[in-house]
């Protein structure tokens, strides 16, 4: 198979006069239609100089990219423009600019060079909208809606510019969590419904690994790609995040603080609920507790009419986790 998108021996970074700093040496790596891809890497690493020097905003130092196998250096600016879209991480608020105005910009690679918008263009405008759920907001000034919302119609006009590849610098950095989960849910739709290739930078781990086909990962000036489960079972982040109280949970998909383990705690679960036995669990955690079945301090956890209470020596009885944390605090350890 083909690769939509392939990097050889690519040094990326910034040329000041004639001189050239390198962030990222020796870049080898490719990409397909159809995949999602999340590029990792802690603060500072060059996530941003890499995916700008894919599209060509900043020059290639040494090394070849190739878009369907031509070399990006021979790809003209207007060409590249019908191959490769981009969103950068700025938050666009432009008053007196509407939606499908703002959607309407991704044509202009395709119009005449008067910049006419034509009935086409505008089908392909009023289609791109619809396939991220925006059409209602086609009307509306960009000033007026959210930031989740502003992302959406950001993607609709890489979508009118109809491009094989989609590149979004952090595109979930100002949004709340559930405006995160959509975005990214949107994306992973679009890169199978439209075949397209879509890579993004972010720092929301959790979401990237359940949703993403690959990631690439920074690490010491290079970038390492693979699954997100060899991510997880090769140990990777450990590496890239180096922290003595900070450790990756592999069933979680998540960081976690490490806590020390002080105070053992002998717990016996008498209900059928998983969840309850595991965020029991992680209460005790959070407060230097750990399961020891030989520990004469004894938590049980019961359940009477749908609802659950935990008992402490059998003697003392607690409403609610919150309720037992209180509780807990207040035992001579």
């Amino acid at each position: 198979m083909n690769n939509l998108l392939e990097i050889k021996s690519l040094n990326a970074g910034y040329k000041i006069s004639r001189n050239s700093k390198i962030i990222l040496k020796n870049i080898n790596i490719s990409a397909q239609k159809g995949e999602l891809i999340a590029l990792i890497g802690a603060n500072g690493t060059g996530k941003s100089t890499l995916l700008k020097t894919i599209t060509g905003l900043l020059p290639i130092i040494s090394g070849d990219i190739f878009l369907s196998e031509q070399n990006l250096k021979n790809i003209s600016v207007k060409e590249k423009a019908k191959k490769i879209s981009f969103v950068s991480t700025e938050v666009v608020n432009v008053t007196n600019l509407k939606v499908k105005d703002l959607v309407a910009l991704g044509r202009f690679p395709h119009t005449n060079w008067l910049g006419n918008i034509e009935d086409d263009d505008k089908k392909q405008i009023d289609s791109s909208l619809q396939k991220v759920g925006m059409s209602t907001f086609a009307e509306k000034f960009i000033n007026e809606i959210s930031d989740g919302e502003r992302q959406r119609v950001m993607i609709a006009r890489t979508l009118a510019q109809n491009t094989d590849i989609i590149i979004l610098d952090e595109p979930t950095a100002f949004l709340d969590i559930l405006s995160k989960y959509q975005l990214i849910n949107t994306l992973h739709e679009l890169s199978k419904t439209e075949n397209k290739l879509i890579i993004f930078s972010t720092h929301d781990i959790n979401i990237a690994l359940k949703l993403c086909d690959k990631i690439w990962l920074v690490n010491q000036n290079e970038v390492l790609s693979e699954a997100p489960e060899d991510i997880v079972l090769n140990q990777r982040f450990s590496s890239i995040f180096n922290s003595t109280d900070l450790i990756f949970d592999n069933n979680s998909f998540d960081f976690n603080f490490y806590k020390e383990k002080k105070y053992p705690v002998k717990v016996v679960n008498l209900t059928n609920s998983e969840i309850c036995y595991n965020l029991t669990l992680k209460a005790l955690e959070r407060n230097n507790f750990f399961v020891d079945e030989n520990s004469k301090f004894k938590l049980t956890i019961l359940v009477n009419e749908n609802k659950y209470f935990w008992q402490l020596n059998e003697n003392q009885t607690c409403n609610s986790i919150s309720d037992l944390i209180e509780n807990l605090n207040l035992v001579e350890r």
